[in-house]
Parts: structure tokens; sequence; C-alpha cells
């Protein structure tokens, strides 16, 4: 049950101590890494940035104990904090007591949500999320993520906004209120954080600017000049408080709550996956799911925001040398140990190197490559990707992704409700039967149709696989038999047999008749429960197209 429940325990009972060099390390260098990010993306849900610490305290441990990744760093994410802010801004004013415990029971909704579906092995709805939607969301997110912060940029207090372009307008319209000395902070720092990043790619470059930052303020006393600072970050680890659970306010949060669920745990298993394929070791959807949910669940008592894994921070994790869950418990202890401790060094931090850091982070999200492959490949996802993204970015967060899983599903629906048929024709020099459209040298028949039907059937598509033997029968007079490839059914319902039958039934009085080739054994196995063997009789189980041909006795046309 342990192992089952609890396969962390199986990586550090027995440890191997060859391991340790590496998980300390690691750990050293994520908790570094993480300090940042967590006061950053808090600031960026709208809480207090000492909440982005509580976030990778004790939710970071209940997941290296829960889950069978060895490597995925969780803790708060731009993504999961934008959707965060989005959800709850809308029912309390950010920052605001309330504001707060709304996001505590948001984390303990979120990890409901994601325990409940790991429990019922209900990890595989994650794949109605296309990657042309996450795409689409992901960059429009970013860009939605990156104006968020103009206000910390430019000194400016603005308003929040529903649209995007009601932001800009704002701050183009304030432009002459902008200050100086934050804008030229904010500006220095994404410079310093994007240089940093290519010269030096192992240097922790956020913790290096915080750094910097809070020297330059305290040393310049800019904060009198009106950069806006962090201030007082209460010292000490999060003491235990229940969410209030009222049902008003759950029924308000749970569409967030769910979007943030299935949104945070696609993050998490795509990179947990990636590494663990690199790694050679298998990852557990369901349990990552149970991991992530008993996570958010018990950082909802310790004030925690919702978190999950993180693109950046698992693979600096990976590439600094982690094997076991060891590392992400190093960097919970040292982020405990920051609270008891060194929370009085943030007391100078920016505002605007925070807004800097979360900037930098979201513009690798921005995929443009991506809509330009997928558009190359397959027009209608790139289509998808490109409604999604507007949507996100027009409409709103929450809207942009319902829209785009909305659509990606209709296209799903349409497709399978127009399946691919295709005329077959014999091409002589290879001694194949392929579709006509695509090898118009393919020879056809004089009284005889050859269709292959690249779809199960059930009743969605039947009435447009009628009309299409309609049309043929109506089309070519002479027919008088219809030979069915079924190699690409793989399924068929009650209801495509009776329509199916029915139009067998029709074209025989018309004097046309069916025959059946490649025919898979499940498929067999319903039309024989509906009596095709004594109905269609041996034309039924051709093994090939050409047995049929060979069989009926057909001649190729002229």
């Amino acid at each position: 049950m342990s192992k089952q429940w609890m396969p962390g325990l199986s990586q550090l009972i027995p440890y191997q101590r060859e391991h340790l060099s590496g998980d300390l390390t690691s750990g050293l260098i994520v908790a570094v890494m993480l300090i940042p990010q967590g006061l950053a993306y808090a600031m960026l849900a709208g809480v207090d940035p000492v909440i982005g610490l509580y976030s990778v305290t004790i939710p970071l441990l209940v997941y290296a104990l829960f889950a069978s990744s060895r490597h995925l760093a969780v803790g708060p994410v731009a993504m999961v904090s934008l959707l965060v802010f989005s959800g709850v801004s809308a029912l309390a004013e950010p920052g605001s007591p309330q504001f707060v415990a709304y996001v505590l029971l948001l984390s303990l909704l979120v990890g409901l949500i994601q325990l409940v579906m790991g429990v019922m092995r209900l990890g595989f709805l994650v794949n109605f999320l296309s990657h042309a939607v996450i795409s689409g969301f992901t960059s429009a997110a970013a860009i939605v993520i990156g104006l968020s912060q103009l206000k910390h940029l430019l000194g400016v207090p603005l308003a929040t906004h529903e649209y995007t372009h009601q932001l800009i307008l704002e701050a183009i319209g304030r432009w002459r209120e902008i200050d100086p000395i934050t804008l030229a902070l904010g500006l220095g720092s994404i410079a310093l954080l994007v240089v940093l990043k290519r010269v030096t790619p192992r240097l922790p470059a956020p913790i290096v600017v915080v750094l910097l930052a809070v020297v330059l303020i305290r040393f310049f006393n800019l904060d009198q000049y009106g950069v806006s600072i962090v201030g007082d970050v209460p010292r000490g680890i999060p003491g235990f408080s229940v969410p209030d659970l009222s049902m008003e306010a759950v029924q308000l949060l749970l569409p967030t709550a769910f979007t943030i669920a299935l949104v945070g745990f696609m993050e998490s298993i795509a990179v947990a996956k990636t590494i663990a394929a690199k790694e050679k070791y298998k990852v557990d959807p369901d349990q990552e799911l149970r991991g992530l949910g008993l996570a958010n669940i018990a950082g909802s008592f310790f004030s925690s925001m919702p978190v999950t894994g993180g693109f950046s921070r698992t693979a600096v994790n990976y590439q600094s040398g982690a094997k076991t869950v060891l590392a992400s418990i190093v960097t919970a202890v040292l982020v405990i140990m920051t609270l008891l401790f060194l929370t009085p060094l943030f007391y100078y931090l920016p505002h605007a190197v925070l807004a800097a850091i979360i900037m930098v982070a979201v513009y690798g999200l921005i995929d443009v490559r991506e809509a330009l492959h997928l558009f190359k490949v397959k027009q209608s996802d790139g289509w998808i990707l490109l409604i999604t993204f507007f949507s996100t970015l027009l409409i709103g967060i929450e809207p942009g992704i319902m829209i785009g899983v909305a659509v990606s599903l209709l296209l799903f629906i349409w497709r399978s409700a127009y399946p691919h048929v295709a005329e077959l024709g014999y091409l002589e020099q290879d001694r194949v039967f392929r579709n006509i459209r695509r090898y118009p040298q393919a020879k056809t028949f004089k009284n005889a149709l050859l269709l292959r039907v690249d779809a199960s059937l059930y009743f969605a598509n039947m009435a447009f696989l009628e009309n299409k033997l309609e049309h043929y029968s109506q089309e070519r007079p002479e027919l008088q038999w219809i030979v069915m490839d079924m190699s690409g059914v793989n399924d068929m319902d009650a209801v495509a047999v009776d329509a199916l039958e029915a139009v067998m039934d029709n074209l025989k009085q018309r004097g046309i008749r069916f025959a059946f080739a490649n025919m898979k054994g499940p498929v067999l196995d319903v039309v024989h429960r509906a009596n095709w063997n004594n109905k269609v009789g041996k034309h039924l189980y051709y093994m090939s197209v050409a047995e049929a041909v060979e069989d009926l006795g057909l001649q190729y046309a002229p």
C-alpha cells in the first residue's frame, strides 16, 4: 500500500548514498531559483509575496512522498498564478483578506479535484486539451501575464481590467505618470536576466538580480524616490488554518478550480514524462494527479496558493544532478530556513524587479514557431491554435481555453461525422488497390464499386455514409456490386449495423448487392449478433479486396 500510494518512499528507503551529492546540489540550486520565483508569482496571483514562499514548503514535501516523478519541481508557476488572479479577482479585491481566503479555498478545491481524478484514474481526460489548444492558450496567457506586470514596471497604479486592450490603452493614456527610476530599474533587470541566462545559463540569474536590486535600493535610498518595495516579509513558517468552506464560495470558485486542475496537471505531466523518458523510468499519470492533489490539499491548510510542476525549474533540477525526491525535500527545508531567518533581506526588494523576473520567465512561452509548424502540417490545428490564442487574449483566460477546447472537440466530432471514404481502383504494376483520386491510373470496374471507409461506424456518421452510397448508386445505373473494404473500421454500433442493413435491403431491390472484405474480429462479432452471416452469407468473409474481386468475377472498366 505504501509503495502504491507513496512511491517517493521507495526512493528514500533504502537510499543509495551515491545519489546524495546530486540531490543536495540540485536541492540548493532549485531553492535559490524558487525563492525569487515564489515571491514574484505570488505577486502575480494578487497575494502577499510571502505566500509564494509558503507554497514551496508543505506542498513540496507532500508531493515528494506521494508522486511518481523523481525530478518534478513543484511550486507556483506563472500560468496557474494568472488563473488564480483571473478567477479570484472577480470575487474580491486583490490582496484583501477575503481574496487570500478565496485563494486558500481554491487550493483546497484544486487538490480535491486532482485527488478524485487520480483515485478514479481519470488522467486520460487531459488528452482533451489538445496540443494546439495548449500552445495557443499558453502563448496568449504569456502576453497577458507580461501586460499584467506593466503597473509594476512603469510605477503607475493601473486599474485591473477585464480585457487586455483596456489595460494597454490606460497605460498609453497615463504615460506622463511613468516613474523613470522604476522603469529604468525594471528594464535594467530584464536586460541583466537575459544576458546572464545566455552567458552563464547555470548561474541562478533571478537571485543575482534580486540581491543587486536590494543593495541598490538600500544604498541609494531609492524607496524614498517613488520606487515601490516589498516591505516587511513575515518571518516564520505558516500556521495551520482551515479554509473557509462556504457553499457559495465553492460554487463561485469551481470553474476556476477545474481549469487550474487540468492546466496544472497538463504542464506537470508533460515535463515529468520528458525527464522520465531521458532517465528511463515510468511516470504514472494517475499517481501524479494524486500527488499534486494531496500537495494542494495539504498546502491549503498552511497558507499556500495552488501549485504544480514547472518547466524551467524541473529542467534545472534535472540538469543539476537530482536523482531522487530528496532533492525536493532539500529545497523545501532550505525555503523553510529562509522563512525562519532570512526574510528581512527581502524588505528592499522592488516590485519592478519581481515584474522583470515574471516577464522574462513567460517570454519563452510565446511560441510562434509552433503556430507556423501547425499551419504547415495541418491547417485545422493551426486555426484551433489561433482561435484559442485570440479568444484568450481578447475575451479572457478561462473563456479562452474553454473556447479552444470546444472548437477542438467540435472539429473532432465533425471529422468523425464526415469520415474519409475512398473509391478504390487496381494498380496492376503494384498489384494493390488504392484511392483513385490519388492514383488516377488505377483501374475501376464495369459493374462494381470498391469503397474503403476510414473510420469506425456509429450513429453520428451513418447518415453521411448512406448519402454516399445513394449518390454512387444513382450515378452508376450499371452498378451490381458494392464491395466494402472494412480495414479502416475498428468498431460499429447497433445504429450503424441497422442503418447499413437498411441500405443493403433498399439497394438489393434495385439489383445492387454488397460484399465485405478485411472485416476485423470485433466488427465481425457485432454483425454476427445481428445475424448478418445469414443475410450476407459468404460475401461477409472475404479476407482481402483481391479475393472478393476474384470470387465475384468482377471485370475492369474499358
